[in-house]
């Protein structure tokens, strides 16, 4: 599970987030690409737009699900 108090700095703020934990897998910016990027470091992705519309929430929250190693976190605020 995501640890909110270990975000990465580049997300943006909202409801989702990626903690240091992230891996790079790909597997969240391959399937919401609107809302995800890798860094230009390497090494980790992060939220680039929160969702803005039920596609993008419901793409967000799959991609949560299918996070690997559980660096994607929701607030729910």
């Amino acid at each position: 599970m995501a640890d909110r108090n270990d975000k990465v700095t580049e997300n943006v703020e909202g409801r989702y987030y990626v903690d240091s934990t992230c891996i790079d897998c790909g597997v969240c910016y391959a399937s919401a690409s609107e809302n995800f990027a890798s860094s230009e470091q390497g090494g980790y992705a992060y939220v680039s737009k929160q969702p803005t519309d039920e596609d993008e929430e419901g793409k967000c929250h799959e991609t949560l699900e299918a996070c690997p190693v559980g660096a994607i976190g929701d607030d729910g605020e």
